[in-house]
């Protein structure tokens, strides 16, 4: 039996959220981040944060049979995007789904006119710089841990920052 399960992302909808979407998501990415838990204290957001986060930026999903099975958030700012929150069903993970999700999220930054995609990842989560490298993102530095956030941290932590060319297609 192999390791994780192999599904066809091609057969899942993708497609932006809508408000009704929201709760979803915020359970899809809490049950995602709960791998952080070695240093962080609780759940990584609320549904607040999830509505306030759909205000300024979209989610997109990917969906199977009715149900979520990973989102991705995205915030254009002028030539650049930003890229967060990428969150896959635990069960689904190594799947395909957080690569659809990203080449989804690039191709509509790129056709909204973004230049460049950029993320950040929590240091201690040293196979992320590693798997976004795969996809052509590449340091460009680190940022402190916002208060808000380093308050929920049970370990010292800092970002790293990470961006990619979009080019064109």
């Amino acid at each position: 039996m192999p390791p994780f399960s192999i599904c066809d992302t091609e057969n899942m909808e993708l497609r932006f959220a809508d408000s009704a979407d929201l709760p979803a998501i915020a359970q899809i990415i809490n049950q995602a981040f709960s791998v952080e838990l070695f240093f962080k204290a609780g759940d990584r957001i609320t549904l607040d944060e999830v509505q306030r986060l759909s205000k300024k930026g979209r989610f997109m999903v990917l969906e199977e049979n009715g149900e979520i099975q990973g989102s991705v958030y995205v915030e254009l700012r002028g030539e650049r995007a930003y890229l967060g929150l990428l969150s896959t069903n635990p069960a689904r993970q190594r799947s395909g789904i957080g690569s659809r999700l990203t080449t989804a999220a690039e191709e509509f930054a790129r056709e909204s006119g973004c230049r460049f995609m950029d993320l950040r990842v929590v240091n201690l989560r040293e196979e992320l710089p590693v798997i976004y490298g795969k996809f052509g993102y590449e340091i460009t530095g680190t940022e402190d841990v916002a208060l808000e956030a380093g308050q929920r941290f049970t370990r010292p932590a800092h970002f790293i920052t990470m961006s990619k060319e979009l080019g064109h297609r």
